[in-house]
């Protein structure tokens, strides 16, 4: 986990000076938060626990509320619509970043929204059907090739994590594929693979997902961070494999319509860096193979604006659209 910075002891210095004056003004009722993925996700399951113990720090209600459909995109625009007024939050994952330029027609750009924090992250685990003959990044990058369409690719969604890291595993690894998605989110893809009915998938590396990863009727051949996750440690990552420079990661993120107030702002910002310190939900989001970064605003625009230019250049070069 990252140390604390002087920005954050500035924060906390400005939340003992008025916090107690500005809690009376902001929030007095609740506040929603939207998530554009289904409930039971991995996306809903790390918003839930982390909203709810800014609840509990902040001592009023956050309710989270799952705007599902488009990628995310349904939600990203309710939210980049909505009043600016730090009633209506946005809990994201990278398809803020990536949608813009996936996707022919949406109602939004990221100038629409402020991060408030970069929560943290999560890698991916690659499984395919244990009955194929593919043991290794080759055997499937090689099996993809045999003819157009050979391996069936079952994604959470399009737009969804799982969709995405793959769309990047294509454009660095020639790797081909049919892309299924599935609009009840990774569960359904994964029952899937098992029984054969479709190829491979890729699903977040967590301690509910072990069930998966470990299940004799799946294999797992890679996961996508830069280094081997501690809940999977006898699986290489898909750099260690072969493909050079791959990386991709599920990270999350709290955002806010762009004109909310800089005191809202602030006081969001403060709130969730102690909801991530405590080491109730540390110890949740490791079960969940969450890795807490706990960055605040800047730090979240930062990774915001990094990762819209890098997936403008990979979704340019792979001419992948979306209606």
């Amino acid at each position: 986990m990252r140390t604390i910075n002087w920005n954050y002891l500035s924060l906390l210095l400005l939340a003992c000076i008025c916090g107690n004056v500005f809690s009376q003004e902001y929030p007095n009722r609740p506040i929603q938060v939207l998530v554009g993925f289904p409930v039971g996700g991995s996306a809903d399951i790390i918003a839930r626990q982390v909203i709810q113990k800014v609840s509990e720090v902040i001592g009023k209600p956050l309710i989270v509320e799952n705007r599902t459909g488009a990628g995310g995109n349904i939600a990203f625009s309710a939210v980049a619509n909505a009043n600016p007024d730090g009633y209506t939050l946005l809990f994201s994952t990278p398809g803020i970043a990536i949608n813009p330029n996936l996707y022919k027609k949406i109602s939004y750009k990221i100038e629409d929204f402020i991060p408030i924090t970069l929560i943290g992250e999560a890698p991916l685990v690659l499984l395919v059907n244990s009955s194929l003959p593919i043991k290794s990044m080759n055997d499937l990058i090689k099996a993809s090739k045999v003819k157009v369409d050979a391996i069936r690719f079952a994604s959470a969604g399009n737009g969804s994590s799982s969709h995405l890291s793959m769309e990047m595993l294509k454009s660095y690894s020639g790797l081909q594929y049919l892309h299924v998605p599935y609009r009840g989110g990774g569960g359904p893809a994964i029952i899937d693979v098992m029984s054969g009915q479709v190829d491979m998938t890729m699903i977040p590396i967590s301690g509910s997902n072990m069930r998966y990863i470990r299940d004799p009727r799946l294999r797992p051949i890679g996961q996508t961070g830069t280094e081997r996750s501690s809940l999977i440690m006898d699986i290489p990552t898909i750099e260690e494999s072969g493909v050079k420079e791959y990386t991709s990661t599920t990270w999350y993120m709290l955002l806010a319509p762009a004109k909310t107030p800089k005191n809202i702002i602030q006081y969001l910002e403060v709130s969730i860096f102690r909801a991530l310190k405590t080491p109730e939900l540390q110890e949740q989001l490791f079960h969940n193979g969450v890795t807490v970064i706990n960055g605040g605003s800047n730090e979240a625009n930062k990774l915001l604006q990094s990762e819209y230019k890098r997936w403008t250049k990979l979704i340019s070069l792979s001419g992948a659209t979306l209606d």
